[in-house]
């Protein structure tokens, strides 16, 4: 199976009872579980409970404790509300009998209303850009272990195009803004509630690292501790997961151990998909 398959498996969670849900893990020999993946997996589980044509239009999810990659993820699904026009649903995450994580999802059935968005900022064409793979082999010789073998052997679902790369090993400050292109590395079934989840899943993926910028801290410094805290998407319309979309995120505050960090995904011609919000702990260990 391909990296991308995999994650789609990944996302078809098991039922194992009523409104209880049991979902595996991407890579064992991590240290703990990828947020994105707990957020699509709690989202495909309350979408098994909420009829089809009430599609996800929010959620807001918080993380209360690492999650351990050799344990299975159980989701409870609570049917808080089916109201004539919206769905709420509120899942938590267990592991060991203890939640590591809680989310409430607002569907709505569609319909029509008033309609505005910002506009797309500008950003090169991404067939114009490196891939992270194709930046990561450029500086193999350079980059130390075990960055090297990490690097070269990690699964990729989604192909990500930075705009601005950033050296994972000698940042400078710059401004608290980033710019990426994404897409699924390779095409998936045609299903809404699929492209949600994936959506989900990516969005986890460069959104904390805006707020480290102005401070050219890398990811790679072994003093850094940097774990999401909570994370909300609102979804505006419909995603192609196989099309290029762009993410652009800026942080605005950081203070307290903590940086907020926004994101906005456009698609290629300017439609705002959705987004999101994160709130990250950024600190030095004691």
């Amino acid at each position: 199976m391909t990296p991308l398959a995999r994650l789609v498996a990944l996302l078809d969670v098991e039922e194992i009872e009523v409104d209880l849900y049991r979902g595996t893990n991407g890579d064992p020999g991590w240290i703990r579980v990828y947020g994105g993946q707990v957020v699509a997996q709690a989202l495909a589980a309350a979408q098994r409970t909420v009829p089809a044509e009430r599609p996800v239009h929010s959620l807001h999810s918080y993380f209360l404790r690492p999650g351990e990659p050799k344990v299975p993820i159980l989701y409870r699904v609570e049917r808080e509300r089916d109201g004539s026009s919206f769905t709420t649903r509120r899942v938590q995450a267990i592991q060991h009998g203890r939640p590591i994580f809680s989310m409430t999802a607002s569907f709505q059935r569609e319909e029509p209303g008033f309609a505005h968005q910002a506009p797309m900022p500008e950003a090169p064409a991404p067939e114009t850009l490196l891939s992270e793979r194709e930046l990561e082999a450029r500086n193999r010789e350079r980059t130390p272990e075990p960055w090297r073998t990490l690097w070269a052997t990690r699964e990729r679902p989604f192909d990500f195009r930075p705009v601005n790369p950033v050296d994972p090993f000698a940042p400078t400050p710059r401004p608290a803004r980033a710019q990426h292109w994404f897409r699924t590395d390779g095409e998936v079934p045609d299903d809404p509630r699929l492209a949600a989840c994936l959506l989900a899943y990516a969005s986890d993926m460069t959104l904390l690292d805006t707020c480290l910028l102005p401070h050219a801290v890398s990811w790679t410094d072994p003093k850094l501790q940097a774990a999401s805290l909570d994370h909300a998407i609102w979804f505006h319309g419909p995603y192609r997961p196989a099309a290029f979309h762009l993410i652009d995120q800026a942080s605005h505050v950081a203070g307290g151990g903590r940086g907020l960090n926004e994101g906005r995904i456009f698609a290629r011609d300017g439609t705002l998909v959705a987004s999101v919000v994160q709130e990250g702990l950024i600190r030095y260990r004691s």
